[in-house]
This record gives C-alpha cells, structure tokens and sequence, in this order.
C-alpha cells in the first residue's frame, strides 16, 4: 500500500512537468501514471514487503500517450519509498539513449525529483586492461613462454596499426580521456579489434585482477548500486537471469521491473535461452583446446591434481572427436533433407521433438562425454583460480594462473555452451495419453541446418518454443514488479498473444491506454479498386510496378512496405526511370544515413519515397511532412518454414486448436498495426494508409485484421 506521502509527490511532479513544460495534462497519460501507481500499491504490504501473489501490469499505449515521462513518473516514488531500484530495460539502443539523454534529464529539470541514474551495460562493450596489456607487454615482465602463443599474436591484417590502437585505447583510459565505454568511443571499434581487448564473465578474473580497482567494467557498474533508476535492455536483464540474477543487475527480488517495447521481449527470451551446436567447428575448437593444454601442461607440477585435469582433458577431446565425425556421418545419411537446392542451405525439423532412437543413443553419449569435459575445465579453472590468490599455497604459480585463467574461462564457456545443446537434445519427450493434458506445454523445437550441400558442416539447433515457462520462472515469479509496456502488445484487441508468449501470471492487470489522437479527423485506411491477391512472387511483383505509380501520385513523402527483400529489390529495378530516381531503399545505405537522406529530400520539396521491409515497418520516426503515405504491399504474414513457429503450429494442432487462426492472423495483426504505426507520430500528423493486399477485404480474417487497426476512417473500394 502506497502511503500518502507517495501519492502526493508523484501528483505534485506531474504538475511540476506540465508547468515546467507548457504542456497540457493528456487523459491517457494520467490513467498510465495511476494505473502503475495502483498495482504497486496493490502488490505491497503496509511493512513494504510483496506480496504473496505475482502478477503483472501490462499497459498497451501508443504513440503520443507520453509513457516513458508517466512510467518513470509513477515508479520512481514509488521505488523509494519501498527501498528497490527501478530498471527500465528497452529493446533498441535508441530508446536506451532517448530515456538517459532525454527524458531522465527532463524528468530531474522539471520535476523536482532528485534523481539519479546509470546505463547498465554488459562486459562486452568496456576495456579489459589486462587483456589490452597483456598484448601490448606480454603480462607485464612475465617470460612470454608462460602466455599460450595465440594471445602474444596480433589480430590478423596490419598488425602494426592494430598494436598502435590497442596503445591508444589504453593510453586514453589511463589519461582519463575515455571511460573504457566502447560506445563512448569516438569512431567506430571494428569487431575483430574490439574482441581481443574485452572479457566476459568467465575469463574475467573479478577481484583477483590487478586492475581490478581501476577496470572499467566494475566502476561503471560501482555506479549501478546507488542509482534511483538502471536504464538497461533486454538482452541484459536476461543474461543477468541467467546467471541467477544480481550478478550484472540489482537482485530481481528488490527490484521493479519496466519493460518498455515488451512486445519483444518473449522473442528476446527464447534466443537467449536456445542452443546451438556446428559439428565441424566444434571438432575444430576440440582441436585448438588440445593444442592450448599441450602448452599448459610444461608449466604444471607433474605431480599436481591440475596436470592429471589436463591430461584426462586430453583424452576426453579425443575421445568426442570421433563421435562428433560419426554423428556427422549419421546425419548425413538418415536425415530428409528439405531446400537445398544448387549446393545452398538445407534444413530438417524433427516433428515434435522426437529423435530417431539411433541418433538419440547417440546424442546421450555425447551428453555424458560433455559433462565430463565441461566438469574437468570447471576444475582446472578452480585450480588456476587458486594460483591467483595470495593467501593461499597453490601448485600453480600466480603468473601462469593470471595468463592462463582467462584462456580455460574461454574454454569452459563455449564448452557450457554445447553442453546445453546435448541436454537439450538428450532431454525426453512425454508421448501424449488419452484423457492427459500432456501438451499443455509444447515440447522443443529441434532442428538441423545444413551449410553448402551435401557433406557441408552441420548445426544443431534447440530452442523452446514457448517463453513463458523462462520467463515466469525467472523473473515474473521472482521480482518484486513488473511494468510492461509497447504501442503493440494486443493482437486482435486481446492480450491473449502475449500472455500465451510470455507466460504472464494470471492475475496480471491488462489494459488500452486510449490514445490522444483523432484517427478518424487526420487519416484514413483504403483499400483501392488497384488491390490484389497475392499469388507468384514474380507476377505479384509486376503487377505492383504497374500499380504503385497511381497509388503514389501526388505523394512527397511516403513509406512502401515489403514483407520481403527479393520483393522490395525486384520492384524498384523495374520500376520506370522516373520513379526508380524518387525511391531509397533501406539498404541502399546505413538506417540513420537512409532517413536522414529522405529527411534532405522532402525539406527540398523533392518527392521522396521509402521502401522498406519489416525493420522499417516498426520503430522510425518520421513525424509531420516527413511521412504523409504508409503504402501495405502485402498482408505481413510470417514464413512457414521457421522451426519455432512451425513447432508451435504443430503443438497447436495437438490441442486440436487452428495454428493459423491462433499464430498466423494475431501475429499478421500485430505487425500490420506496427506498419500503420509509422503513420501518425504527433497529434497535429495527417496521412494516409494504403493496404494493396486485397485479402483485407476478400477474407473472413480481413476484418479482423482491420477492426484491430487505429480507428482511421476507412475508404475501400469495391
């Protein structure tokens, strides 16, 4: 229960932002603010404490309804008074820089809050001091004999220019002209040169480092634990959850959660949580770990427990390399292989899950093999960890457990990584009984790639199919609150999509934030006598160059859509000359040099026309006489061939359900409202959506499709 001293900061910062500002209170804007105010209230006990039951606020508010100033607003009060941190995690990077940059700095300017923050990063994108020194000086004044040779060597192509950069990334920090922040540098960092001078959690050595007091990584996150607010994205909370949590991000138990763009964050769930596994690269890595241990091994004790670890190493890299050739082999024969053709890329889905049970003996004794090879690492890692530490008398001396540690972390980490793929390949699938709800929860989806034709290289894949078992496990069940938030998180009017994807706990609080626009006064949806049905790609792709033109005419600044590149590239060559000069495509250059072109265009009184495929349906912001006309080529249905979706589609069809009706049209819906999304980006906006795919008319989901659009007014030919 929220006290009253609470409610009437948040109420007297409102109040403060609307004055500070000149802006006028919006309804929908309000309702945000009270309606999270409410469910933290709801979820907490009068000593503070949450409650017992978990569940979720889920907020669907569009563009113009003011939700990061009424989120932020409503749960940093809120956060103090229960003593948790707030983190506010985001799907893109751009909304990430807009919160910190823009509207945390608003927010403290006019508010009156006293509020502090701090953008929460992973590992990855800050300096590792010791790696950048160990390849500028080789450990220090260490014998280069205990360092395995590939960290002395350069990365590849100018090793010289590459030595001199790595000198002036560490020059700079020292100098306290950077902060280690690789996006804080002020030209882009190549990958290839950026992955030799940052770590991750398991080569960092953490407090055993010398450089651990001045690292870049631990100051920025020192900074983490006294901020009001952690701007943060997805994929981080994610990898923090699946460290157990508070290892990057406060504790999920003291903290409230706001998921902005949640509408990605069951898709960002279920890459996180998937595995994979290329046969050939793995017997490659198995080759390069014999060849690190055989360096390891001189500068053991031979009688210490570590040299016997390296040498059962040995023989376990051994023994699964040919067990890996001989599940190639399998694979190769047994599997039925579908696309392919020309020598290209092939793919094999197992029908709900199952494994032949010749591969799956197979695959069950590389599971076991795995677990000992992951084990024996994890154990000669504890042994280089115990050489590091001063108080204790280990068999390793300190610098050849500085110099290798980072090495076996590196190992151990992407031999965790297969293990995953084994158990999850190894795992058994129930067989549904009559009478049973045995497919209450689907199964996973498994499935094989092929690269280059016959006997190319093959990947292993598992992934779930379904989020919300992570998820609620994780997180829903585990913080102390959770905000969800997006332009798009109802599909078909319900929320039925996301709690299915997501795993919300039932008594999650789902709402529409009615919107402050007047869709019916400022723009229109229309369906022309031009509309057709889809049929061949090439054909369908004619008739649009014949038809585009007139639908077009007259337009100075419009956005058409593709739900496919081939499609989007085929259409602008044939176009005529004239209106092949007016259009950009998304790939013709980077996203921001693409807008800020078309931007150049329309200030110029050029007509200027968009193609664009699904990136661009969703999450550019063209406001006013930047974008008057959303052209809608065909309905954005997604292809039939993804593993996951077709697992789905599989499990839904055991249930007796209609895949199509239960993925297909409330997955289209979403993407459609996204596309008409780009449209109407302030409340002054005008303009109009075109939808040419005439299956919006012609087809019983049609109207569904176009009663879940804005309440644009609508002009549908006959």
């Amino acid at each position: 229960m929220l006290n009253e001293d609470t409610k009437a900061e948040i109420q007297a910062a409102y109040r403060a932002v609307l004055a500070g500002k000149d802006l006028r209170a919006r309804y929908g804007q309000r309702l945000m603010i009270a309606e999270i105010a409410r469910y933290l209230g709801e979820i907490t006990e009068n000593d503070g404490q949450r409650t017992s039951a978990h569940k979720a606020c889920v907020l669907e508010a569009g563009t113009g309804t003011g939700k990061t100033l009424a989120y932020l607003l409503a749960a940093i009060p809120v956060a103090r008074q229960l003593g948790k941190q707030l983190v506010v995690s985001t799907a893109t990077v751009a909304l990430q820089d807009q919160i910190v940059n823009k509207d945390l700095p608003d927010l403290k300017a006019h508010s009156g809050l006293d509020v502090s923050w701090s953008l929460a990063k992973g590992r990855g994108r800050y300096l590792c001091l010791s790696k950048v020194e160990q390849r500028l000086h080789g450990h220090g004044n260490q014998d280069s004999d205990t360092i395995p040779l590939f960290m002395l060597q350069e990365e590849p192509g100018e090793p010289a220019e590459t030595r001199a950069f790595h000198e002036k990334l560490f020059s700079s920090y020292a100098a306290r002209e950077w902060d280690g922040d690789r996006d804080h540098w002020p030209d882009h960092i190549p990958d290839d040169i950026w992955q030799g001078v940052t770590t991750d959690h398991r080569q960092c050595t953490n407090r055993r480092c010398s450089y651990f007091d001045s690292c870049p990584f631990f100051s920025a996150r020192a900074e983490l634990e006294h901020a009001d607010v952690i701007v943060a994205n997805h994929d981080l909370v994610l990898a923090d959850l699946a460290l157990g949590g508070g290892a990057i991000l406060p504790k999920p138990e003291d903290t409230i959660y706001v998921m902005d763009e949640a509408h990605h964050l069951p898709d960002k769930a279920l890459n996180h949580f998937a595995a994979s596994l290329g046969l050939e690269g793995t017997r490659q890595w198995l080759r390069s770990l014999s060849q690190a241990l055989a360096q390891l091994l001189p500068h053991l004790p031979a009688d210490a427990e570590a040299a016997r670890t390296v040498q059962k190493l040995t023989d376990l890299a051994r023994e699964i390399d040919p067990m890996l050739a001989d599940v190639h082999e399998w694979l190769e024969e047994n599997t039925p292989w579908e696309g392919g053709e020309d020598g290209g890329n092939s793919q094999y889905r197992f029908p709900g899950a199952r494994l032949p049970d010749e591969l799956s003996t197979r695959v069950t004794a590389l599971q076991q093999q795995q677990v000992q090879l992951t084990r024996r690492l994890d154990q000669l890692a504890d042994f280089l960890d115990e050489g590091m530490d001063e108080r204790r008398e280990g068999d390793i001396d300190r610098e050849t457990a500085e110099a290798w540690y980072p090495v076996v972390g590196q190992f151990h980490a992407r031999a965790e990584d297969q293990l995953r793929l084994w158990q999850a390949w190894s795992e058994a699938v129930p067989e549904a009984e009559e009478g049973e709800d045995s497919t209450r929860t689907p199964a996973p989806a498994r499935w094989l790639n092929r690269r280059g034709g016959e006997n190319g290289d093959i990947t292993l894949y598992s992934s779930p199919v379904l989020a919300d078992n992570v998820l609620f496990s994780r997180l829903w069940s585990r913080c102390f609150g959770a905000i969800l938030t997006s332009a798009t998180l109802t599909a078909l009017g319900r929320f039925d999509r996301l709690s299915m994807r997501a795993g919300l706990p039932a008594d999650s609080r789902c709402l529409v934030i009615p919107s402050n626009f007047r869709y019916q006064e400022n723009a229109t949806v229309e369906v022309p006598a031009s509309s057709m049905e889809p049929g061949d790609p090439a054909s369908y792709a004619e008739r649009l160059v014949d038809r585009l033109p007139g639908v077009l005419e007259g337009d100075t600044a419009a956005l058409v859509l593709f739900t496919a590149r081939r499609d989007m590239q085929r259409v602008r060559d044939m176009l005529p000359e004239t209106w092949r000069d007016c259009v950009i495509t998304q790939d013709d250059h980077t996203r921001a040099e693409v807008l800020d072109r078309h931007r150049q265009r329309v200030d110029n009184g050029q007509t200027s026309i968009l193609f664009g495929v699904a990136s661009f349906a969703e999450g550019i912001d063209l406001p006013g006489t930047y974008l008057e006309h959303v052209v809608i080529t065909r309905l954005p249905f997604s292809v039939p061939d993804d593993p996951i979706e077709a697992s789905l589609a599989e499990w839904i069809e055991e249930r007796g359900g209609n895949p199509f009706m239960e993925i297909s049209v409330p997955d289209a819906s979403i993407r459609l409202v996204q596309a008409a999304g780009r449209l109407l980006r302030s409340e002054s906006d005008t303009g109009r959506v075109t939808i040419l795919d005439r299956r919006i008319v012609s087809r019983r989901y049609g109207s569904m499709l176009l009663d879940a659009l804005p309440p644009f007014r609508r002009v549908i030919a006959a």
